[in-house]
């Protein structure tokens, strides 16, 4: 099921490049969605949903510090992961998460029960949520009808505050306590968004032994890749080109798809450049690249679709048979579970070495 698209002016909100040729750039508009992989164009992830949101607003990423002070009195004023000063309750019986990444945190923490709202996006773990739970636009909330739950906390990420206005103002103003969770770029953040979600909900020592249980997963990932002497490159496509938006999206240093990517022992192809990009079929052809990883699921097969194109027979991973696809919301949410996503990923690239890993 098609989930609500979010338009981005590239040029004003993202760090997309459309290359149209050695050091030029050129503005593009792609739409993203929250918690799935489509585009206007039929065409781009959540990799660059929840991954950008921090792009689409100028809420800094707390310190380290401001963070603590969140952390250790959550009955008094605290600061959010996007550096606003909010008042937690002392307890948090009830939860509106408006993001997919938070949501399946708060499941795992074992707070289905405390859940009582959420995104649209969020819909996609209605099995494990109660089943008259409430929905909304993340966008465009209905406020009132937010205010009327009265919940002790709403979770909200960087998209309901895209174009620089707060979708959730009169719920603030309501005196309802709105804690603003930009998207991670790298497994660091995440932890720190993790440590802060679960100090919010009262759930320290569990969400504590969530992110070992990650870290420890990641650490494992690394040592194997840390023993891998051929370096395959890798092409992460978030979206397939076609004929009326033939840009490829994909993402260099800088985001924690990256990380996934090198943290598996391979080299992402794009990994010289910064951030979110968009590049042309022919650099990407050009490139040649060894593996060529998706996360698009808004075809079938789209393994096959990447296979059959045309122009792309003389290209490594095409020749070879390296064409993967992984789990979209694992990879393009930003929460403990894109381990899940770079264990599937290392392996399919390297089956031999990460034979053993569940």
């Amino acid at each position: 099921m098609k989930k609500k698209l979010i338009t981005l002016a590239i040029s004003a909100v993202m760090a997309f490049s459309v290359m149209t040729g050695c050091g030029k750039t050129e503005e593009a508009t792609v739409a993203v969605s929250e918690g799935t992989t489509e585009v206007t164009t039929e065409a781009t992830t959540e990799a660059t949903t929840e991954a950008t949101t921090e792009a689409t607003t100028e809420a800094a990423t707390t310190s380290d510090a401001a963070v603590a002070a969140s952390t250790t009195d959550a009955a008094s004023n605290a600061v959010d992961r996007a550096g606003n000063k909010i008042f937690i309750p002392e307890e948090v019986n009830t939860i509106v998460s408006m993001a997919p990444s938070t949501t399946r945190f708060l499941i795992d923490l074992g707070l289905s029960d405390k859940i009582v709202a959420i995104d649209t996006n969020s819909a996609a773990y209605m099995e494990q949520l109660p089943v008259d739970i409430k929905q909304f636009d993340m966008m465009n909330p209905d406020c009132e009808a937010l205010v009327a739950l009265k919940p002790d906390i709403i979770f909200t990420s960087g998209m309901s505050s895209f174009g620089g206005e707060d979708a959730f103002q009169a719920v603030r103003n309501a005196g309802i306590c709105v804690a603003d969770i930009p998207s991670s770029t790298s497994f660091a953040e995440i932890v720190t968004d993790l440590e802060f979600i679960g100090s919010a909900v009262g759930a320290e020592d569990k969400a504590a032994e969530l992110i070992k249980e990650f870290e420890a997963q990641v650490d494992e990932v690394k040592a194997t890749a840390s023993t891998i002497e051929t370096k395959k490159s890798i092409l992460f496509m978030i979206s397939l080109p076609t004929a009326d938006y033939p840009s490829i999206y994909t993402f260099g240093k800088g985001t924690y798809l990256d990380e996934m990517i090198t943290g598996i022992g391979a080299t992402n192809i794009t990994g010289d450049q910064e951030g979110w990009i968009a590049i042309s079929e022919e650099e990407a052809i050009a490139m040649n690249p060894d593996v060529i990883v998706t996360n698009v699921n808004y075809i079938a097969d789209v393994e096959n679709a990447i296979k059959s194109t045309t122009g792309w027979e003389n290209v490594n991973a095409i020749k070879n048979d390296e064409v993967y696809y992984i789990d979209a919301d694992a990879s393009n949410q930003p929460n403990n579970h894109v381990v899940d996503a770079m264990i599937e990923m290392a392996k399919k690239v390297y089956p031999d070495e990460f034979a053993d890993f569940n």
